[in-house]
């Protein structure tokens, strides 16, 4: 089996945040990006230096260069968490790396703050609401909790869209398909994977790989093809979490 870049990522318990993950890119300088729907801050040390930016969600896979030899902290915000200094659709496969990242802080308009550690996460974005950065709309997140909408369909598709950048299906297919790669990673069976996910058949399980994983189920199964930022044992694989992804529950 091929190295693969190893995720250390773990739920919280915080309705504001998706999930929390480590990492490190020893012998690592490229990688398979996977679609996410939710935007995230991520921290990353490297020579002494320290980094910070924000990642917008991903519509698709891709290539990604990975800076070697740094240790990362990231953060993944739950669906329906906006930055209040960003447009959401303006973050659609994009980011802002953030400057002035001295004396271990990292700058957003209206404040600074601490970089945190992995287990400051939920501080840290405790702090962020507090002081207005972060924010959120009610409706997407009881939806995406799996809330039936008291609102017109075109009202919810509409909010959908200024919170995540995404439609709704938009984010129901991009977590179905990277909670699908997680368990064939995992080495669960196509056909189990199949079904328990809610594809028609393996040929549209196929097609959701290509587009938001860049992996077949073939190479998910069997390690290959270099490294991915898929975390396929740090977090239980589970079928399609509702649209919220929530057990509770990215890139």
């Amino acid at each position: 089996m091929e190295p693969l870049l190893v995720l250390d990522t773990r739920e919280s318990d915080s309705s504001w945040v998706d999930s929390v993950w480590t990492s490190t890119s020893d012998g690592v300088t490229s990688m398979t990006s996977v679609a996410c729907e939710t935007w995230g801050l991520v921290f990353w040390e490297r020579h002494g230096a320290v980094h910070a930016a924000v990642t917008g969600p991903e519509t698709r896979t891709g290539t990604a260069p990975v800076p070697s030899d740094a240790r990362f902290v990231g953060i993944q915000f739950a669906v329906g968490t906006t930055l209040r200094a960003a447009r959401m659709p303006d973050l659609l496969d994009s980011g802002i790396t953030l400057p002035d990242t001295v004396r271990r802080r990292f700058e957003l308009p209206g404040g600074s703050w601490e970089i945190p550690s992995a287990d400051d996460a939920e501080a840290l974005v405790a702090r962020l609401v507090r002081d207005g950065a972060v924010e959120r709309d009610p409706l997407v997140t009881a939806v995406a909790g799996g809330a039936r909408p008291d609102a017109h369909e075109r009202t919810v598709e509409r909010r959908f869209r200024r919170a995540t950048g995404l439609t709704r299906n938009g984010v129901r297919r991009i977590r179905r398909a990277r909670s699908a790669a997680e368990a064939l990673a995992a080495g669960q069976d196509v056909a189990v994977v199949v079904a328990a996910h809610g594809f028609y058949d393996e040929p549209h399980l196929a097609r959701d790989l290509r587009r938001y994983v860049g992996r077949t189920a073939g190479r998910l199964r069997s390690g290959t093809g270099g490294a991915i930022a898929l975390d396929a044992f740090g977090r239980a694989a589970t079928p399609d979490r509702s649209l919220t992804g929530r057990r509770r529950t990215p890139a």
